[in-house]
């Protein structure tokens, strides 16, 4: 990424800044704005997160908000309620009273005299999520959002649950947000009051992962701040960004579809990132972008933008299975909008082994996966880290063992795809719960596999998110599997592969119960959305080349590493994934501030024995600098039995060598069809 020079405006920062809520807590802004502001007002853009705007967000931060504040904004960093530099405690995600700051922030900005009334709101991941759930507030002055690597449902495509099935990124992210919720606010910018602000955090404090899985439906916990129940609460101009290697793609095409106003979608093949930095590459010119966005919808300027199609698409060429990439090969394409009248739907049936053009007659084929197949599946949500994380699939044949796989002939010509396949499958289950995996791969001639999407259900869900049940042993059911969205370009002599698995681990936790599923061939099929070439393609507009502000000066003292592994011992038969994280430790030269975190993961589970499920996560986070030398130390253990999830947390706090706070917590949740 280049560092853009030549600012139009001279900049000016105003390190801290309190705004007040509606009932007096008072948030923490940080504001880059043009110089002249203050006689020559200018639009604010907002972004609005947790994460800690002095010390652990600082970095990338400073490669944005200086480049918006020297094209003519007021660019703002707020930390929430209860975090970073900001009074108040937080308890969870997305609660009202975060939208109702966010709403409370906005006015306040509308309302400063060095702008002009117009506020936009961007973020991604939580801050791509609040930017939609404040929108569908409609605050007056807020005009446009941009809202990356986010989803508007917070239950069926989220960290928490994938098809009704739990997943183990619920107890990664829960005890990564709990450690993080019990850091203190920096005393250089709010006194000597941080130390009794740090202890109303401390007090209030529960482990998050346990609200979450007391609520293993979609009720109205997970339809709060899930935008898709009403499309039309949004009224602003959305553009919504994603990336193939994230968790959260798929949200761009719900939100196309769904919403009614002013909108854009761009899907390039990153990971969970910005742009102009997330890997896998190529890379693009996004805050160029953004600022196209911002100048039409905020100062109304005629950049063109909305003139160009709905939908940009990075359209991924077939290629070797890998566990990183630093760059993913393919072409950009486009669609005028979503859903799109070129693309069809081409269905291929089942057969014993086989993916075909007309059905077969009918087979009964069982499978009963070894537990641990999934061990190939990569991360749920790979952070784009590239060259120094193997977070992506490896080869699919390493899980094509433990599943049903259905190849189709040697393809006679390239065949794209663009948008969600789904499976439908005719199904007979010998227990009351299961779940089903199922994956779209690209086959080389040499026999390697990429996996290319994938898909899974509680096969009590089947009917219902809100209204799971049971399944009754031996009865047929005809259930549909909606893979992630797509494009993938499938070359010449390729095959494609479905495969069929009763487990996926460690994406999700295993049904209470061994469970063999039934398929019938024939009545079963995968259907793809196919998507015929278009010369329209070649003739886009390129993106310009990434860019950003200068980097913040930045001492890495002790460099990172990150490992993952899997493990089988041999004797009791256990399968172990592991992932070691160390950033290192790296002082921020501005500040003086000396930051660490340190992260280990461990999923265990023998391949017959679904109660010997166990996640393990254990975090440390560090902060130095002078006499303020506050860490963080939690670990979480997530075990079940056949009725109910055991969760244990410990907690342990210091200052130094002072230890300030430790609690430990045991709640056992009883297990709902899951």
């Amino acid at each position: 990424m280049r560092v853009a020079t030549g600012l139009p405006c001279a900049v000016r920062v105003i390190e801290h800044t309190w705004v007040p809520a509606r009932d007096g807590c008072r948030l923490s802004a940080k504001i880059w704005l043009p110089e002249d502001a203050a006689t020559r007002p200018v639009p604010a853009i907002l972004e609005y997160i947790p994460y800690r705007k002095r010390d652990a967000t600082a970095s990338r931060d400073a490669l944005m908000h200086p480049y918006f504040a020297g094209r003519g904004y007021a660019s703002v960093r707020v930390d929430c309620r209860g975090s970073g530099d900001s009074e108040g405690v937080q308890k969870d995600e997305y609660l009202q009273i975060e939208l109702d700051d966010g709403a409370d922030v906005i006015a306040w900005l509308a309302a400063q005299p060095w702008c002009t009334g117009a506020v936009g709101m961007m973020g991604g991941s939580w801050g791509g999520f609040n930017s939609l759930q404040v929108a569908a507030l409609r605050p007056p002055a807020l005009k446009a959002i941009i809202t990356v690597v986010s989803t508007d449902d917070r239950y069926a495509d989220d960290m928490h649950y994938m098809g009704g099935c739990l997943m183990n990124d619920m107890l990664s992210w829960g005890e990564t947000f709990f450690g993080q919720t019990g850091r203190p606010p920096d005393p250089a910018i709010v006194g000597p009051a941080w130390r009794e602000m740090w202890r109303h955090r401390l007090d209030a404090l529960e482990p998050m992962i346990v609200f979450w899985l007391r609520h293993q439906r979609r009720d109205a916990f997970w339809k709060h701040g899930s935008v898709c129940e009403e499309w039309g609460a949004i009224q602003c101009p959305v553009y919504a960004v994603g990336g193939w290697a994230d968790g959260y793609s798929n949200a761009v095409f719900r939100m196309l579809a769904g919403l009614r106003v002013p909108r854009k979608g761009l899907v390039g093949p990153w990971g969970h990132g910005r742009p102009h930095f997330a890997l896998p590459g190529p890379q693009i010119g996004f805050l160029q972008e953004c600022l196209r966005w911002w100048d039409h919808w905020l100062k109304g300027k005629p950049t063109g933008i909305m003139d160009e199609p709905m939908l940009r698409l990075w359209m991924q060429d077939s290629i070797a299975p890998a566990p990183l990439y630093r760059e993913r090969p393919g072409r950009w394409i486009a669609e005028p909008a979503w859903p799109s009248a070129e693309i069809g739907a081409e269905r291929l049936a089942l057969g014993p082994g086989s993916l075909d053009a007309e059905p077969q007659p009918e087979a009964a084929l069982r499978i009963r996966s070894p537990l641990s197949t999934g061990i190939a599946s990569g991360e749920w949500c790979p952070f784009g880290l590239g060259g120094v994380s193997a977070e992506l699939p490896l080869d699919q044949r390493i899980d094509d063992g433990g599943s049903l796989v259905f190849d189709g002939a040697a393809l006679a010509a390239p065949l794209e795809i663009v948008g969600a396949p789904f499976a439908e499958l005719e199904l007979a289950a010998n227990r009351p719960t299961g779940l089903v995996a199922v994956r779209l791969s690209d086959v080389a001639p040499d026999g390697a596999a990429t996996r290319v999407s994938y898909g899974v259900l509680n096969l009590t869900h089947r009917d219902s998110h809100e209204v799971p049940t049971p399944l009754e042993p031996g009865k047929r059911y005809r259930v549909r599997v909606h893979l992630n969205d797509i494009a993938h370009r499938f070359a010449a002599g390729h095959r494609l592969r479905l495969a069929i698995s009763t487990a996926y681990w460690p994406i999700l936790w295993p049904s209470p119960e061994l469970t063999t599923l039934s398929l019938f061939t024939g009545a079963s099929g995968l259907v793809l959305p196919v998507r015929p070439p278009r010369d329209e393609d070649q003739m886009l507009l390129p993106f310009g080349p990434a860019e950003g502000a200068a980097p913040l000066v930045t001492t890495v003292l002790r460099p990172g590493k990150i490992e993952r592994s899997v493990s089988r011992d041999i004797a009791t038969g256990e399968v172990e994934f592991s992932i070691r994280r160390d950033d290192g430790q790296i002082r921020q030269e501005a500040t003086g501030t000396v930051l660490e975190l340190s992260k280990s993961h461990s999923y265990r589970i023998r391949d017959d024995d679904p109660l010997s499920a166990v996640s393990e996560v254990a975090i440390t986070l560090k902060l130095q600098r002078e006499d303020w030398n506050p860490e963080i130390r939690s670990r979480c253990v997530l075990s079940a039995t056949g009725d109910a999830f055991h969760v244990k947390t410990d907690l342990d706090v210091f200052n130094g060598e002072e230890r300030v706070h430790r609690r430990s917590w045991s709640d056992t949740i009883a297990r709902d069809l899951v």
